[in-house]
């Protein structure tokens, strides 16, 4: 099911914009992954790096287009007033199964250090309520990234 998730992420379309715009779906979800890289502050170069992996694996992209993709979610990022404008995209874009998927890999992020910040975990909190990904939904996504994720410490305040 996962594949097939992934699969749809890759397939939509980008919206022909000479600059990558936070209308685009790729760039509204690389904004978000990138925002909660940066909820706690401190961009270790673990989180990073599992930044632009999972940018790559989800939209098959590389090289340039990879750093392209990075780029245009850090400066949408930087340039948001709040974090509607990339949640709506991916709202109106991602179907149910996808939603979920998408904060499966915002844990990714989050876990990529071994650490659970409260700023981390409001904001994947935040970003779950406003693509409509129920609690359960989101604790049983940050429940499997910290399994995988090898001396990871903290507890969500879901718990």
């Amino acid at each position: 099911m996962f594949e097939r998730v992934l699969s749809f992420l890759r397939d939509l379309p980008a919206t022909g914009h000479a600059r990558p715009s936070a209308d685009d779906p790729r760039v509204a979800a690389s904004a978000l992954l990138y925002h909660v890289m940066n909820a706690d502050g401190v961009r270790q170069d673990v989180e990073w790096e599992r930044f632009k992996e999972i940018l790559a694996e989800t939209y098959s992209v590389s090289g340039e287009e990879l750093d392209a993709l990075a780029a245009a979610g850090e400066r949408a990022d930087n340039e948001a007033i709040d974090l509607y404008a990339f949640t709506s995209v991916l709202k109106r874009d991602l179907d149910a199964e996808a939603r979920k998927a998408f904060i499966g890999l915002m844990w990714e992020i989050v876990y990529a250090d071994g650490e659970l910040h409260e700023l981390e975990d409001n904001t994947v909190w935040r970003v779950a309520e406003l693509i409509g990904v129920e609690r359960h939904d989101r604790i049983e996504a940050r429940q499997k990234a910290a399994a995988e994720a090898p001396g990871a410490r903290g507890k969500s305040s879901d718990e």
